[in-house]
């Protein structure tokens, strides 16, 4: 069986999510060489352990499993689609793992390209948040072969706790969309119900409580309470700074949209996240770089 010092790992994508992800991966034994535009981030990994690379062909260049953390679609089709060096740079056989969340169509194309050049590869977006990244106990909701999704075994162990194979190539982005769709109707949804409550005379850590025990339960009010105070070390109570921004919030739920458009499927919830989240954009200059849970300003 395959162990850490076998495998060289090549990172691309240090960003909120890329970065805690690859500190991980280097605290778990593996060799990452890794890469990101942004020089301060490429230096926090090399502080976590990685040896810096000066660009992302250098970073993939003798890996055996290769990792992308990119923020959009349109980043991930320049670097492994419409960009040649990089994929032909990866030894015949590699893994790549694109983490990054993009419509099913992307990763389809990105799954092609790498299976004509001798690849495996790996839809593999995460679920958890930043939270989750550091804590090393992300969900991976992977598309691929078995084959692919049993040699990423151990570099996803590595990051994440919960790993499941969704289907063939593109089904670990539709899994994703569509449990991104669920988060956004119910962080708007708690949100909502508890300004209602402050209206009326409640404290907000009494009713968060209550409902939490109750049959409103859900993860936003059990780990990432969008009330100011009720919970520590959540963005909400930062000003709601850090975690997952609106910009990616929005960026998902349009690719939900265009999802449920083209399978002619019914959202209606859906849809009025994607509208409320949109009314939050406008709200404020800063509004789309704070997290998500600032849906509550919506309600207040």
């Amino acid at each position: 069986m395959a162990t850490q010092n076998d495998h060289k790992v090549g990172f691309i994508g240090l960003g909120n999510m890329g970065g805690p992800m690859v500190a991980n991966l280097c605290a778990k034994g593996f060799s990452v060489r890794a890469f990101d535009l942004s020089a301060a981030a490429l230096k926090r990994a090399v502080a976590a352990g990685c040896d810096p690379a000066n660009n992302a062909v250098e970073a993939v260049a003798d890996a055996t499993i290769v990792l992308t953390m990119l923020p959009t679609g349109e980043a991930v089709e320049g670097l492994l689609i419409d960009d040649l060096r990089v994929l032909e740079a990866m030894p015949k056989g590699a893994l790549l793992i694109d983490s990054s969340t993009v419509a099913t169509s992307t990763s389809l194309r990105v799954h092609e390209r790498a299976e004509s050049l001798g690849l495996l590869s790996l839809d593999a977006p995460v679920s958890g948040g930043v939270g989750a990244a550091v804590a090393g106990t992300l969900a991976f909701m992977c598309g691929g072969t078995l084959q692919a999704f049993q040699a990423a075994q151990p570099v996803l162990a590595a990051m994440g706790a919960n790993i499941f194979r969704a289907g063939d190539a593109g089904a670990g982005q539709t899994a994703k969309i569509c449990n991104n769709m669920l988060l956004a109707v119910h962080m708007a949804g708690t949100a909502e119900a508890l300004q209602m409550g402050v209206n009326n005379g409640l404290d907000p850590k009494v009713l968060s409580e209550i409902m939490r025990k109750s049959s409103g339960g859900n993860w936003s009010l059990e780990k990432y309470n969008p009330y100011p105070g009720v919970m520590p070390d959540v963005p909400a109570s930062n000003d709601y700074g850090g975690g997952f921004m609106v910009r990616l919030m929005l960026k998902d739920l349009g690719l939900a949209a265009a999802a449920g458009a083209a399978s002619q499927s019914t959202t209606p919830m859906g849809d009025q996240a994607y509208a409320l989240y949109q009314q939050l954009r406008h709200s404020a200059e800063d509004a789309e770089d704070k997290d998500f849970s600032s849906i509550l300003r919506v309600f207040q």
